[in-house]
């Protein structure tokens, strides 16, 4: 259910392996396996995106290690983190302690495939690199968007399909997705805002490399 991704070797071992990428159990031993597992660093779509706007209420899913959640409430929002795993949400109130805001942010143990927000809503609702296998983002982002309060955003960022990503698992590069390939999971009153691919440069071990980002912005529209 996340965005980082290891270059496999193939084969039937692999395979198995990638898929247990997108259960909790493999993130809580991932998480469980170091220190720092991201940078830490807040997603530049959400700066972008969440700079513009006067601090409300956010809905972080798929928040790992908190990086965003942690920027959004030093910027003013009231911040509630979400993930699958209960080894990166205790790491993402840790680094919310460190960083002085922990007062500004809430978690929430949930699993985005299932996600329900049951009646609770949010000024913005973002989503950085959390990819749901055989296409299943279209389902998240029809989930999601149940979240976003009248007026609000819905920020959904993943990895396209390209070159950099052919070495990897079939089930991994079967969770990419197009900007475009998540409208249909928009209810009526939302409307987009952006629907674009957007080149990002990763840093690897051999130097930096160009892939493209996935990016919809969709707006609720106000009762």
């Amino acid at each position: 259910m996340s965005g980082h991704h290891e270059h496999g070797r193939g084969g039937e071992h692999d395979e198995q392996a990638a898929a247990a990428m997108f259960e909790p159990a493999g993130w809580d031993e991932r998480y469980a396996g170091q220190e720092r597992f991201w940078s830490g660093e807040p997603n530049p779509r959400l700066v972008a995106t969440a700079g513009e706007l006067t601090p409300g209420t956010a809905l972080d899913v798929g928040c790992g290690e908190g990086g965003d959640v942690v920027w959004l409430a030093g910027q003013g929002w009231r911040v509630t983190g979400a993930d699958f795993s209960a080894e990166g949400l205790a790491r993402a109130a840790r680094h919310a302690e460190q960083a002085g805001v922990a007062d500004h942010v809430d978690w929430w143990r949930v699993d985005a495939r299932t996600f329900d927000a049951d009646d609770r809503s949010y000024d913005l609702v973002t989503s950085h690199y959390l990819h749901a296998p055989d296409g299943g983002m279209v389902e998240v982002t029809r989930r999601l968007a149940t979240a976003v309060a009248p007026g609000g955003l819905l920020l959904v960022v993943g990895h396209a399909p390209s070159h950099e990503f052919t070495q990897l698992a079939e089930s991994h590069r079967k969770a990419m997705f197009l900007a475009a390939e998540l409208l249909p999971g928009l209810p009526d009153d939302f409307e987009p805002v952006v629907v674009e691919q957007r080149t990002r440069t990763l840093k690897r071990d051999t130097g930096p490399v160009e892939a493209e980002d996935s990016v919809l912005l969709a707006r609720r529209a106000e009762r």
